[in-house]
């Protein structure tokens, strides 16, 4: 079959669906390259788990694969400008799919899950604004401005997921947008040094790194050096280094400029968690997991003593395995309230404190 031998990397297929030439895919086909693409890319959890409805997972990889190509085209092509030109023709890709006439095989696959769920263009717009901004700023100077960005990159995921559910409140989608702040935010203290080496793009707030005596344009400069350095040893930046003396000297101030910014992300999960009696318990189990996961990134920050500088966290096999576990244990809660009982991952059954992890 044509999707059998795909290359998955985005930016390798577009001689075959690029602006300058895109092959035309059935239905059918277009569906296979999604799941193709969802099955093929590395995330905290698997883009479509077991635990979400069978009758919606075909929608869920349309929309993974219009922000996977999205996201490729702006982080992988090397060069500003040209990332800005292919996300003017992804755009324009829009644009057609919208008029109903989808070319891209991302967009004759997901036009039929926007008609089926009547979805509007605002939060596919939204994430390619998002994305054209990265090619163009790279530092934060506020809070604020982070958090405005987040409603670009992040929350519209979340409003898509409730439009393919069947949900299209006001009350359910700021609680879905706190959620998905959350979870941006949580990556972005995850990889702090990620994205400085790979990017140039520091995601803490300046105001919040100067409260804390942290220089921004140091610490860059400190990673970098830092990278260089180890290259030799083949020590990459997935797993614990030997700091160097700039990453050692910085670490006081870094550490206590993370420590803020975890504490001001918690409560961001603490609201989200009030959607989870808001949906239906098969998508419910789906948004537990990829929260509870987010939330466990933030407690393993906290274990290492907000230093993701030496040490990238990320959940390994088995931890993903026990918050499984732990989100299929919650659906026996029915049974346990008639004991007098309570879900460990219920928004009233684990209190929480916007300085604390919910347990």
């Amino acid at each position: 079959m044509i999707i059998e031998t795909m290359d998955t990397a985005v930016l390798s297929q577009l001689d075959r669906f690029g602006p300058d030439h895109c092959e035309q895919l059935t239905y059918e086909q277009a569906t296979q390259y999604t799941r193709a693409l969802a099955q093929s890319h590395y995330e905290n959890f698997t883009v479509v788990s077991w635990l979400l409805p069978r009758h919606l997972r075909d929608d869920f990889r349309h929309v993974y694969a219009f922000c996977r190509w999205a996201d490729d085209l702006g982080d992988e092509a090397g060069d500003r400008t040209r990332a800005l030109q292919l996300l003017d023709w992804w755009r324009r890709e829009i644009d057609a799919c919208y008029a109903g006439a989808p070319r891209h095989p991302v967009f004759v696959a997901l036009r039929q899950t926007i008609q089926r769920h009547d979805i509007p263009r605002k939060p596919f717009d939204d994430l390619v604004d998002a994305f054209a901004q990265d090619q163009t700023v790279v530092r934060y100077r506020t809070w604020d401005q982070l958090l405005d960005y987040c409603t670009r990159s992040a929350n519209p995921v979340g409003r898509l997921v409730l439009y393919m559910c069947g949900y299209r409140d006001p009350e359910r989608q700021s609680l879905s947008d706190a959620t998905c702040t959350a979870l941006q935010l949580a990556n972005f203290w995850q990889d702090v040094r990620r994205d400085a080496l790979d990017r140039d793009r520091v995601y803490i707030p300046e105001e919040v790194a100067r409260r804390h005596g942290l220089d921004i344009e140091l610490m860059a400069a400190a990673i970098r050096a830092d990278a260089s350095a180890e290259e030799p040893a083949g020590c990459g930046c997935s797993g614990a280094c030997h700091s160097s003396a700039g990453i050692r000297a910085l670490l006081p101030s870094y550490r206590a400029t993370l420590h803020e910014l975890v504490d001001r992300t918690w409560p961001l999960f603490t609201q989200g968690r009030q959607l989870w009696p808001l949906v239906s318990p098969q998508v419910r189990s789906d948004i537990k997991l990829f929260t509870l996961g987010g939330e466990s990134i933030l407690r393993m920050i906290q274990r290492q003593d907000y230093d993701t500088l030496s040490h990238r966290p990320s959940l390994s096999r088995p931890a993903k395995a026990r918050l499984m576990l732990r989100v299929l244990l919650g659906r026996f809660v029915p049974h346990w309230l008639r004991r007098g009982g309570t879900d460990p991952t219920s928004a009233s059954g684990s209190p929480q404190t916007p300085t604390g992890p919910p347990r």
